[in-house]
């Protein structure tokens, strides 16, 4: 249950603080004192879209928290799937949006996302609006209640896996079976490339070696003249010793030298090692000289060369290992064309035991939506004429489609609230009055199908008065004993029935407005049912009504 609700600069509530009790809460207030406002906040902690113009004016952000506790099981296993822990069964859910419309969202004090609050809401609060009634004109939704009415979570998963895999076959086969003047173009296109790839004799690095070697023979005089003057200078020439030469003769006086000086031995064998790399320098040299000799037409056959790669290149993924890898895939689609008529009758074979299996899960799914669908119109028949519709008759219209990812069934809820009159839509009878009870009983009816501690209706009682008020009320009591309901009302006949009771008031205080929550006790709520019936002006009659009804409510 939603334990505690803290709100902060939001819109005109500056700070709220509401402890809300175990089973009915109501909030009543004047239009616009901001009953709204505490619902919006509700479900910005939800994780739902809040606007920035909820930021109370001169605040630099606003803040709403939550507090929920005797969490059942199925919360408690997501709040562990989702890596926090829930201490005591509780949980608390921290939002703040700023100015620059950035979130802040914490889940027991540690952060979160929205996409978090928003599944943790799912198995805590169900909210039901003006949109959710909208909701219910909609028969597309209609299949949804049955389904959370009925046993039929699993089966719908094993059936949506076997729809699924039907589409992908009947997708694979549509494309096996082109026209064939469309294969023969492929065919054609398909050797066309492959035979320009493999006449290539694509090599991988191909065009980085020759890269490397046009700038090579592009450069060979100057590479030469380099060559040649390294050659001068290690081995010398008519007018100069070279390099080697001179370190030889270096080496050898220092051989002689170390016969009568012991310490020029070391110098005797670094020249020496100099030497040595002075020789492997001119064996380089020779070798390096060698490889210049080159004929003029290769530097053009390499050029012609690379002129071919890049132009392949373009049509085929620019490096050769693309253009190999293309040329796989070539070979592959071409080998798939061509065995493509025994692919075909495969899947076909593959398609029709998969068509069997969908037929049979979707009859499944039909045979259990018909019986929830008729213990469902019983139930919501005895709740609606509970809540005053005595005439009413309420049915489950199933009709058979073709396959979708729900399977074979239209359903929807018509509905007759007149005598001899025929049934028909929700959207072409029911009136705002008759909407909010026929959502009311749909409510009551799935409140066992499922887990959720806490329902929040937002003016259940529109279009209603009198004894239908009455009976809503009731209900609502009734259905607040296995679960938290809270509920923002214009009736007093509800809001007699609260076990906690909170009052919305509007306040201008310098100029600027302020909305405060306040819980009512006994002698309170009388004077706020007194004005709920009859408006500012309260007399004693009314005081005395109030209060003989209030305590009926207690008594009862």
């Amino acid at each position: 249950m939603l334990s505690e609700l803290y709100i902060e600069n939001v819109a005109v509530i500056e700070k709220a603080e509401i402890h809300f009790v175990p089973g009915l809460n109501v909030l009543t207030g004047e239009t616009g004192a901001g009953k709204s406002i505490l619902l919006d906040s509700i479900n910005a902690v939800m994780g739902e879209r809040m606007s920035r113009d909820l930021i109370r004016t001169g605040a630099r952000s606003s803040f709403v928290c939550a507090a929920f506790s005797g969490l059942n099981t199925r919360v408690l296993k997501k709040l562990e799937a989702l890596g926090y822990s829930a201490e005591e069964d509780a949980v608390l859910l921290q939002r703040e949006v700023s100015q620059e419309g950035k979130n802040s969202c914490r889940v027991n004090g540690r952060p979160a996302t929205l996409a978090v609050l928003r599944e943790l809401a799912a198995g805590l609060v169900n909210i039901h609006g003006q949109h959710e009634s909208y909701g219910l004109l909609s028969s597309e939704y209609h299949i949804h209640y049955i389904d959370r009415l009925g046993n039929t979570k699993a089966l719908l998963q094993e059936y949506a896996a076997a729809y699924q895999e039907m589409c992908r076959l009947q997708k694979e086969l549509g494309s096996l079976q082109t026209d064939e003047a469309q294969k023969a173009r492929q065919v054609d296109l398909l050797n066309y490339q492959i035979n320009e790839l493999e006449e290539a004799g694509l090599k991988a690095g191909e065009q980085e070696e020759l890269a490397e070697k046009k700038v090579v023979y592009s450069n060979s005089e100057k590479i030469a003249a380099a060559l040649s003057a390294i050659r001068v200078l290690l081995d010398g020439d008519e007018d100069q010793i070279g390099a080697l030469s001179a370190v030889q003769s270096a080496a050898s006086e220092a051989d002689t030298a170390g016969r009568y000086f012991s310490e020029i031995l070391a110098l005797s064998e670094q020249l020496h090692n100099i030497e040595y790399e002075l020789e492997d320098c001119a064996d380089t040299l020779r070798g390096l000289e060698g490889r210049m000799e080159y004929d003029p037409q290769e530097l053009e056959q390499i050029e012609e060369r690379l002129d071919q790669l890049y132009r392949l290149g373009l049509k085929y993924g620019g490096s050769e290992e693309n253009m190999l890898a293309y040329l796989q895939q070539c070979q592959e689609e071409l080998q798939a064309i061509e065995f493509s008529g025994e692919r075909a009758l495969q899947i076909k074979k593959e398609l029709e035991q998969s068509s069997r299996v969908v037929r049979e899960l979707a009859d499944k799914l039909s045979a259990e939506r018909r019986k929830v669908g008729k213990d469902f119109s019983t139930r919501v028949k005895e709740e609606l004429r509970f809540l005053d519709m005595p005439n009413v008759t309420f049915s489950v219209e199933q009709l058979t489609t073709d396959f979708s990812p729900l399977g074979q069934d239209k359903i929807q809820f018509l509905i007759s609230t007149n005598p001899g009159e025929p049934e028909k839509p929700l959207s072409k009878i029911a009136s705002g009055g008759e909407l909010s009870r026929i959502m009311l009983a749909i409510k009551t009816v799935l409140a066992g199908s499922d887990a959720i501690g806490t329902l929040i209706f937002d003016e259940i009682d529109t279009g209603i008065s009198g004894s239908a008020a009455q009976k809503v009320g009731e209900k609502l009591k009734e259905v607040s004993s296995t679960r938290q309901v809270i509920c923002v009302t214009h009736s007093a006949q509800i809001a007699a029935y609260a076990d906690g009771h909170f009052f919305i008031r509007k306040q201008v205080q310098k100029g600027r407005t302020f909305t405060n929550v306040q819980p009512l006790d006994f002698n309170e709520r009388v004077q706020e049912l007194a004005r709920i019936m009859g408006g500012e002006t309260v007399s004693e009659l009314m005081l005395k009504n109030a209060e003989e009804m209030l305590l009926q409510r207690i008594g009862s």
